[in-house]
């Protein structure tokens, strides 16, 4: 479960890690008194759960009141990449001298908590790594005794901070870690941590993922995020038990397993499409699961083709055939459906998809192929 910048920074303040000073807002009265009472300039930030909101106008500094409120009439009700914004993060605005970026997250392959810092704060951590890998440095917390010192001295030194500020720099990466353990999260982000006019460290941005499987520990977490947040085909996927992540694409694609399903996005990047969404059925799907996953996608108004790729073994053709066929016979959608199921029961799907108006592949490449294709013709 991602958070929103609010509720991130919330979140590290508790843990002592300094933060602008904001409030939320739903209206751009609400964004004008706020602004009001800071007296000075503030940034009006739009809270989606979703990046690109600074590219996309969702981020914007305002010098009086009244620019705080054109700013958030406008940021409300914005469409950043299929998340629209119904709620405004404002705060005093900081006068930046430098740009740090630091994160704690959960490293797979070292299977410890990782501490990430770059000299090239307030970009995409993806850029950077693409472009200059050697400006990313890592360290490693113990199991047992967490971050040491000297690891947030060394990181600190390698991105390039002043002496004076090793210790403080320090300390923060000691509190973003306990932030990570404290709230079950697999990701603590700030992006950027910079130093203010004062010459202090402060956290402007935060962003926090908390890991699925802990939430039952996590119960203020999941009130908080609230029922109208994040994306409305998310939160009906959630609903259904299906494992579902919009990405925002025109070709939309079913698989069963996480790495089927990751690897039938790949294919469709590959032939130079664009992922709708990313869903995995699991290995136990019942027909009226894939009946929603097919529902729910043919009514993104960005979908213009759909690729069902599966692998049958605990999972059985028939059954994602049933519900494929229920789906059609309940939509008036005119998505393309390109269709590969082989494994168990993959005569008896055949048959009962004869009637309908698909298109059969028989390999993973060429079903991501031709989704591809019917995209673009659909999309002409």
């Amino acid at each position: 479960m991602n958070l929103h910048e609010y509720q991130s920074k919330r979140l590290f303040a508790r843990q002592g890690i300094a933060v602008p000073q904001g409030f939320t807002a739903d209206s751009p009265a609400a964004a004008r008194r706020i602004a009001e009472d800071f007296g000075q300039p503030v940034a009006v930030k739009a809270q989606v759960l979703i990046g690109g909101r600074g590219k996309a106008g969702g981020i914007r500094v305002a010098a009086t009141p009244a620019a705080a409120e054109a700013a958030a009439a406008d940021i409300l009700g914005m469409d950043i990449r299929g998340h629209t914004v119904h709620r405004l993060l404002i705060e005093a605005a900081s006068e930046i001298q430098s740009e740090i970026y630091l994160a704690a997250l959960v490293d797979r392959e070292s299977q410890r908590i990782m501490l990430m810092a770059s000299g090239e704060g307030g970009m995409e951590i993806e850029e950077v790594a693409a472009r200059s890998p050697e400006k990313i440095r890592r360290a490693y917390a113990d199991p047992f005794m967490g971050v040491r010192d000297h690891q947030g001295i060394r990181l600190a030194k390698e991105v390039g901070l002043p002496p004076r500020l090793w210790s403080a720099f320090a300390v923060c990466t000691r509190r973003l870690h306990a932030t990570l353990t404290a709230y079950d999260a697999d990701l603590a982000e700030i992006n950027p941590l910079i130093v203010d006019a004062s010459g202090a460290l402060l956290a402007l941005d935060g962003k926090m993922s908390v890991d699925d499987s802990a939430l039952h520990r996590q119960p203020e977490l999941v009130e908080d995020v609230g029922a109208e947040e994040g994306n409305p085909f998310e939160r009906e996927a959630q609903a259904a038990g299906l494992n579902f992540v919009y990405l925002g694409g025109d070709v939309a694609c079913l698989g069963n397993g996480a790495g089927l399903a990751m690897a039938t996005m790949d294919a469709i990047k590959h032939f130079g499409g664009n992922p709708a969404n990313f869903l995995d059925i699991g290995g136990d799907a019942s027909v009226d699961q894939v009946t929603k996953a097919i529902d729910i996608m043919t009514r993104d108004p960005a979908v213009r083709s759909l690729l069902v790729n599966v692998s049958g073994g605990i999972t059985r053709c028939d059954e994602v055939a049933a519900g494929l066929a229920a789906a059609m016979d309940g939509s008036t959608s005119q998505v393309p459906f390109v269709v590969r199921l082989v494994g168990t029961n993959e005569e008896e799907a055949k048959a009962i998809l004869a009637p309908y108006r698909i298109e059969y592949a028989e390999t993973f490449s060429s079903a991501a192929r031709r989704s591809v294709e019917l995209a673009r013709e659909n999309g002409a």
